[in-house]
């Protein structure tokens, strides 16, 4: 498999947010909205027989991010719930930006969660782990309350979500990650879909094109307090890899080969080790795709991972955990380019409506972090408010600066 090449990205800009979701006050756990709320929003979104749970506090008197939503459709038996991690180099990021639920899982026979967890620049790792593994375990606990099968949980998550349910995945029976409330119920779950997340961190910042990493401002140095090559304790505790065992969970992964973030060494190692294992594991290459973007909407990806969920969430469990490890790929429709010719405005960056059109794959007007092509350092920067998205104005704000230091 051809490895990631570096991309080039000019100081362009995007943003995005998904329509809104339903607020829920919470005192000791989620509150139901009333159904006249319910019912406005769901049609709004497509989510009518939806019960939403917004901002539930999965650790008590907690940090503010350590809360996780909740988006149950109406059903007479208990669902195989699908949890998303999102992304953003574990300093970005919400839960609010939630493909699963964007894709239509609730319409198919599936519960939904989105988790938050602390950035690195309110803890260092373990805490992100920790958190993730926190949120599990209370899902896991109110399963019956909230009509979710607590032995058919699969998580899902992109770049550094991709790392973290990587990690969730071969670390279920790592007792030093199991810190909090709840530590009778178990934090294993059933299924893994890692969406190019960072693995063994070794290997990642001496990859060639990708030494910036290595560097004391990274988002990897950031996660562990300091560099790479100065803490390998932690690195090898970050690395997924570190705990692969036989008795893991399935696991899809999906790389682009174009990828100027994360090299695809990252899925390519895991995969190895998983393979070795015995553990069952697909990955999957998407030729000419970057980290994220349109690639990764194409429906032959969607109904990939729809036919992964189906078969490991809903499918025979003992036909599910059968072990194999294959390996398939496919060509982007529309493709990275490590270089691009631009005509661009004063101040070197493109127009809003320029990088909106390219970027925006859900045409919804705004661009998401799982939209945003670049590193995640440049959407670190581009995001302003430090909610997740970039938006009009923060990308108007930061082009009328650059004119003015003209």
């Amino acid at each position: 498999m051809n490895r990631a090449k570096r991309m080039h990205w000019s100081p362009i800009l995007i943003a995005t947010l998904i329509a809104a979701t339903v607020t829920v006050t919470h005192e000791s756990q989620a509150q139901t909205p009333s159904r006249p709320l319910r019912n406005a929003l769901a049609n709004r979104r497509g989510l009518d027989g939806v019960t939403v749970h917004r901002d539930i506090p999965y650790v008590k008197n907690g940090h503010d991010r350590q809360k996780l939503d909740l988006y149950v459709p109406e059903s007479s038996e208990p669902l195989p719930l699908i949890i998303w991690i999102h992304g953003g180099g574990w300093q970005g990021g919400s839960k609010d930006g939630c493909p699963p639920l964007r894709a239509g899982y609730p319409t198919k026979g599936y519960a939904v969660a989105s988790i938050g967890y602390r950035l690195s620049g309110h803890a260092k790792f373990p805490a992100q782990i920790e958190d993730c593994k926190s949120a599990i375990r209370w899902l896991r606990a109110h399963a019956k309350e909230h009509g979710l099968d607590p032995d058919r949980f699969g998580v899902w998550g992109s770049s550094a979500g991709g790392h973290l349910v990587a990690l969730v995945g071969t670390s279920g029976d790592v007792d030093e990650f199991e810190v909090g409330e709840l530590l009778d119920h178990s934090s294993r779950v059933q299924a893994v879909c890692d969406y190019y997340g960072p693995t063994d961190l070794n290997a990642f910042v001496v990859a060639p094109g990708y030494e910036r990493h290595a560097s004391a401002d990274s988002p990897e140095s950031k996660l562990i307090g300091g560099t790479v090559s100065e803490h390998p304790e932690i690195v090898k505790k970050i690395n997924p890899i570190t705990f692969v065992s036989k008795d893991d969970p399935p696991f899809l992964i999906v790389h682009g080969d174009k990828d100027g973030t994360v090299p695809i060494n990252q899925s390519e190692l895991l995969f190895e080790s998983l393979e070795k294992t015995g553990v069952p594991v697909h990955f999957h290459t998407i030729h000419g795709a970057g980290h994220g973007g349109p690639a990764f909407n194409e429906p032959i990806i969607a109904d990939m991972v729809n036919d992964f969920f189906d078969a490991k969430l809903k499918g025979n469990t003992a036909e599910a955990t059968t072990a194999e490890a294959t390996q398939s790929e496919n060509t982007a429709s529309v493709t990275e380019s490590p270089r691009r010719v631009e005509t661009r405005p004063q101040g070197g960056m493109l127009q809003w409506d320029n990088v909106v059109s390219r970027q925006d794959s859900d045409k919804d007007g705004k661009i998401s972090e799982d939209e945003f092509r670049g590193p995640a350092p440049l959407f670190e920067r581009l995001d302003q408010d430090r909610n997740g998205y970039i938006t009009r104005r923060e990308h108007e704000r930061l082009l009328e600066s650059r004119r003015g230091n003209n």
